[in-house]
């Protein structure tokens, strides 16, 4: 099977002649392209099957041989520099490939359905199969220098795809802020790789750490220096992964199409740092600084990111504050030195939060169906609630995933999560603490998502206009009955989606009744520009190809944790996982037990199972419609502000609501610090600029103007007053000496 090492230059290479075509074909032939779009869809996911195919194969070669293959063509060769071209397999390549295909193959058949009604749909597929041909090339990479290249084409295309809709401002502004924000580490990165070419006279992977070794064996190289680089390498993933505190960008990220986010923003390309950290872990190993700063990031992501949300209203953004929580898992455990666990829940979880993705896509194209004129409004979760009886596949899909995100057995991200808590204890017990305690909230958070959007909260406060209770708020005023009849009622609904947070409290607890007499007279109704008069009908499950990729990828949360069971029960390293990895897992030096204590394997996850099941019944018992009713807890608001009389315990909630609603004032921080503070420095450069320097030029310009027109007067064509002039200035000379 050595052929097919050679043959593996094809991975990055194969997807790539569709974004090359559609771009030409648009530029030349655009009528005759655009109605040949579905064929280039069939295309573009035909290319990608083959990949996939060949990735599979590979990764079974890789688990019967455990070998690492590695191809260098010279592209510049002279006395001082050598730089090669090429392509390195080994174990951590083959995950990192199958990952990206299957999921980017399931995400190209959801998207066809998903984007058959926009305009950019052939645009769409370029910049995916873009992306999918830079990603792989990504993983491939034997060097720093074509890994930074492909690095840099990953980060085009996501700034591509987050600003899809680029005629919305909020779009562009967040490609614009994803933009800004990963240039930061990247930069970090370029600084690092030249600092180590420095140190090390290589760019090849293999021949950096080998001789990075020597010179710390022989006491040859400056530490701090070393440490350093290593910090500014590390800047890199820090962006690209979104962990604190270049973070800020992937909530905002989630205005590009939800498949976009499903495969870049949840399973390939945040999942592009903690590769390269993976990838750079035999560089950091040897340092431990930065191992701890590695772990300590990890850590303050994990926490930060369970954090922000639990307050978030956009379903799309609490999934995005998931995935950044989750990576600062696999950073943690990078950071411990644990590198099985990382790669294991770096499977685990692309394959569950793409499942939720594409959960929450069906969702909000169920929504925008019924709700067309209300696109930005359709991600609200607050406004979703009953949605299991219209879209049961979709909310068993979506169950399916939260469940395996929260840790519960026998799911995947149970096997990875668990394995990341028990190594923390070894760490840190501080860090396990932390850790402990997110994957609680990791639980409360994802069922407030899945109960807000398919259970509810139901609408128990309105009752519509013939007096019965009604079951949410959009079977009242924006789907209408079941039979599709016009509303009798009218209601402002733009101007309830624009209140801010103590209005819908207020409002909601008001009890309106009826609808059209009470709500229509209150004051922050007076900005809608129109009524809600016309037939709307129940949102309705998604077409069969979006289903489709929904079903085959709720199959991995289901099966894929298996890969790190022990097949054999006297052998650890007996399970596919580590048989994948034993080359890596050598490299770094790990060491592992010869025997399997089951018991050991049955008591450790005991904690971990029981915190997320707190977790749980938290949720539950808040966002639960019954429970929620009895509690008299205001729908939309965690807790009731209204009222001058508060608890402590009120306040405190309030506190911890808004800190998190609003980002920890993180961007707040942001935008007064650098933004406002850029500005603020520019404007006063070019206060000093105009005031001072063209000030200077524009004096020395006038002074010289008035000095020649004093001495212009000065002459009269009188030789009697040029004598007068020479002698005095001659007595003034003599007096000045002699003096």
């Amino acid at each position: 099977m050595e052929q097919i090492y050679q043959y593996s230059w094809i991975i990055p290479l194969v997807p790539l002649p569709v974004p090359m075509l559609i771009g030409v074909g648009l530029l030349l032939f655009p009528t005759a392209t655009k109605h040949l779009r579905r064929i280039w869809s069939f295309i573009s996911i035909l290319l990608l099957s083959i990949v996939m195919i060949f990735s599979i194969a590979l990764s079974i070669e890789q688990i019967d041989r455990t070998s690492i293959y590695q191809s260098l063509r010279s592209w510049t060769i002279n006395n001082d520099f050598s730089f090669e071209f090429g392509y390195f397999i080994d174990p951590l390549t083959s995950i990192m490939s199958i990952l990206i295909t299957t999921v980017g193959f399931l995400v190209l058949i959801y998207s066809d359905n998903y984007m058959s009604h926009d305009q950019g749909y052939l645009r769409f597929f370029a910049y995916m199969s873009f992306f999918n041909a830079s990603m792989l090339g990504l993983v491939t990479s034997s060097n720093f220098i074509q890994i930074y290249i492909f690095w840099e084409l990953v980060g085009m295309c996501s700034y591509l795809l987050i600003g899809f809709w680029f005629t919305r401002p909020i779009a562009a502004d967040a490609c614009q802020k994803a933009f800004v924000t990963n240039r930061v580490g990247d930069f970090g990165l370029l600084l690092g790789i030249l600092g180590l070419y420095w140190i090390t006279g290589s760019f090849e992977f293999r021949d950096l750490f080998q001789i990075l070794n020597n010179l710390i064996y022989n006491n040859e190289v400056n530490l701090l220096f070393l440490t350093l680089c290593a910090f500014l390498v590390f800047a890199g993933p820090v962006a690209k992964s979104a962990q604190f505190p270049l973070h800020v960008w992937l909530p905002d990220a989630m205005e590009g199409p939800t498949p976009i986010s499903a495969l870049i923003h949840a399973a390939t390309m945040v999942a592009a740092g903690i590769f390269l950290v993976a990838r750079l872990l035999p560089l950091f190993i040897v340092i431990p600084y930065a191992m701890n700063l590695i772990a300590l990031i990890g850590i303050i992501t994990v926490l930060l990111g369970a954090t922000l949300a639990i307050a978030q209203q956009d379903i799309k953004r609490g999934l995005a504050y998931s995935t950044m929580s989750q990576l600062g898992y696999m950073m943690l455990s990078l950071g411990m030195g644990s590198y099985r666990a990382a790669l294991f829940h770096l499977i685990t979880h692309a394959y569950s939060k793409a499942l939720l993705f594409l959960g929450s896509g069906s969702i909000i194209h169920s929504m925008e169906a019924s709700v067309g004129y209300f696109p930005d409004k359709s991600q609200n979760m607050v406004l979703m609630g009953g949605l299991r009886k219209h879209v049961p596949i979709t909310k068993t899909a979506f169950l399916l995933g939260t469940l395996s995100l929260c840790g519960l057995p026998p799911l995947a991200c149970f096997w990875s999560k668990d394995e990341i808590l028990n190594d923390s204890w070894l760490y840190s017990p501080i860090f396990a603490t932390i850790a402990f305690f997110t994957a609680g909230l990791t639980a409360f958070y994802m069922f407030r998502i899945y109960l807000l959007t398919f259970e509810g909260p139901l609408n128990f406060c309105f009752q519509n206009y013939n007096g019965k209770k009604s079951n949410s708020l959009y079977s009242i005023s924006l789907w209408g009955k079941e039979d599709q009849k016009p509303l009798k009622n009218k209601i402002h609904l733009v101007a309830l989606l624009t209140m801010n947070n103590n209005e819908r409290a207020s409002f909601f607890v008001k009890k309106a009744h009826p609808i059209t007499s009470t709500v229509t007279n209150t004051p922050f109704f007076s900005i809608c520009p129109f009524n809600v008069s016309k037939t709307f009908c129940y949102p309705h499950e998604s077409d069969n190809t979006m289903l489709f990729s929904m079903l085959v990828l709720g199959l991995f949360p289901l099966f894929v944790g298996t890969i790190g069971i022990p097949l054999n029960q006297e052998v650890v390293d007996s399970d596919i996982l580590s048989k994948l990895l034993t080359p890596s897992i050598n490299l770094l030096h790990q060491n592992s037990t010869n025997f399997v204590d089951w018991y050991e394997v049955l008591k450790n996850p005991t904690l971990s199972v029981s915190i997320t099941s707190f977790g749980i019944l938290i949720a539950y018992l808040l966002y639960n419609p019954f429970y929620s009713s009895l509690s008299n807890w205001p729908v939309l608001n965690l807790v009731d502000k209204r009222g001058p009389k508060r608890s402590l315990w009120d306040k405190i909630l309030n506190l911890l609501y808004d800190w998190s609603y609003n980002r920890a004032y993180i961007d707040t921080f942001y935008t007064r610090s650098l933004t406002e503070g850029i500005r603020g420095l520019a404007e006063l450069t070019h206060w000093f600029d105009r005031r001072v320097i063209d000030g200077i030029t524009n004096g020395v310009g006038i002074t010289s103007f008035f000095v020649g027109e004093g001495i212009k007067y000065l002459g009269g064509s009188r030789v009697s007053f040029y004598l007068l002039l020479y002698f005095v200035s001659v007595l003034i000379f003599l007096i000045l000496i002699f003096n």
